[in-house]
């Protein structure tokens, strides 16, 4: 089960790509943070926002997590409007988890 709330059967072929990666991460953290992103806001995105999602999720786990959660300083490559949003959309006030 990936958690997804999404269907993908009416997805174009890139947008079932990348909600399929965004909840296969690696880590069950940024399978919710990067997934529940993509589920809420995927069919939405444009196809510049999409070209910087594939981007984002193709960092390693550990550097995202800490960007997302402000532990870390953002590469300047990386500090999007996007990366923005998904920061927003995640509730930092409580732990992560489904």
């Amino acid at each position: 089960m990936t958690g997804t709330t999404l269907s993908s059967a009416d997805l174009d072929p890139r947008r079932r790509k990348i909600l399929f990666r965004a909840w296969h991460r690696g880590l069950r953290e940024m399978d919710l943070i990067m997934g529940g992103f993509a589920d809420a806001y995927l069919v939405t995105l444009g196809a510049r926002e999409l070209d910087v999602f594939e981007d984002l999720i193709e960092q390693a786990d550990r550097d995202l997590l800490h960007w997302i959660l402000d532990e870390t300083d953002i590469p300047v490559e990386f500090n999007t409007p996007l990366l923005k949003a998904i920061r927003d959309h995640h509730d930092h006030s409580a732990p992560i988890n489904v």
